[in-house]
């Protein structure tokens, strides 16, 4: 039985809470469905894709700075591991790649994510010229559609590999 210490988000919040709550939820979601798993089946490919557990961790962790530091805070010099060149880079894991870094890294870039945010308000908009537009109150509705859509995949992988099911 796998360790479940999510929060669930909290129930009669203001708007703020309620996205930083499933938003944080589903951060929690993705490392749960992950728990757990050696290195090898984390990067084992189940589906005929790319997707693997630890691919789709090292995905959310470059989508979280992307959205909140590089286009929401303007920061420049954000490193991703995806390009023009290999669009699908974050995916390719081996079983050498250890899935306590990329849930380490993954965390560390949430934890970055909720820095950033809490620096601005839900109306502010983006920095970056890429994302124009769009506001704290968009980039954390992303986010929450992003990380969700994800833990689904998570969820279909995880069954696939050994089984386990659950919320």
């Amino acid at each position: 039985m796998l360790n479940d210490e999510r929060t669930d988000p909290p129930d009669a919040p203001d708007e703020r809470e309620t996205l930083n709550g499933f938003l944080d939820f589903l951060r929690a979601t993705a490392v749960f469905k992950a728990q757990g798993l050696s290195d090898a089946d984390a990067a084992r490919q189940v589906l005929p894709s790319l997707l693997t557990v630890s691919g789709l961790l090292r995905h959310l962790a470059d989508v979280e700075r992307w959205w909140f530091r590089a286009q929401l805070d303007g920061q420049t010099g954000i490193p991703t591991r995806w390009s023009g060149d290999d669009p699908d880079a974050e995916f390719r894991v081996t079983e050498q790649d250890s899935l306590a870094d990329i849930i380490t890294d993954y965390q560390a870039a949430c934890a970055e994510s909720r820095e950033v945010a809490a620096r601005y308000g839900l109306e502010d908009m983006c920095k970056a010229d890429h994302s124009a537009g769009h506001s704290l109150r968009w980039v954390l509705v992303h986010m929450v559609e992003e990380t969700g859509r994800h833990c689904g995949h998570l969820d279909i992988i995880r069954e696939l590999l050994d089984g386990v099911t659950g919320e």
